[in-house]
């Protein structure tokens, strides 16, 4: 059974630093794109980050660019996000999610794309 389990949310201050991880199994990893997800109380789930596990292919939304970095161990089986220089508006729960895909610009940062996803993690950036 394929399970994905986030950690690392919390509380920082605005220009600060996290890093989320998500543990994930039963997957896979190979034929498998992870993706990062974010959603702030009475808004839509976002994309933010997503990452071919085969071949490294990442792709960012517009609003992390040059901040935020997806990475992954494949030893340890776990897919990262790095934050840096955040933002209130990057207040949000972050979710981790994957599923057997092919890579396609259009599809990816997309929530239908994926059929797994973790519970989620809360991040709180304060000002």
């Amino acid at each position: 059974q394929v399970q994905l389990v986030e950690s690392g949310g919390g509380v920082v201050q605005a220009g600060g630093s996290l890093r989320l991880s998500c543990a994930a199994s039963g997957l896979l990893f190979s034929r498998y794109i992870m993706a990062w997800f974010r959603q702030a109380p009475g808004k839509e789930r976002e994309f933010v980050a997503a990452m071919a596990w085969r071949d490294s292919r990442t792709a960012y939304a517009d609003s992390v660019k040059g901040r935020f970095g997806i990475s992954r161990d494949n030893a340890k089986k776990m897919v990262y996000l790095q934050m840096t220089s955040l933002k209130p508006e990057d207040t949000a729960v972050y979710y981790c999610a994957g599923d057997q895909r092919e890579w396609n610009s259009v599809i990816v940062p997309t929530t239908r794309a994926y059929s797994y996803w973790g519970q989620g993690t809360q991040v709180t950036v304060s000002s």
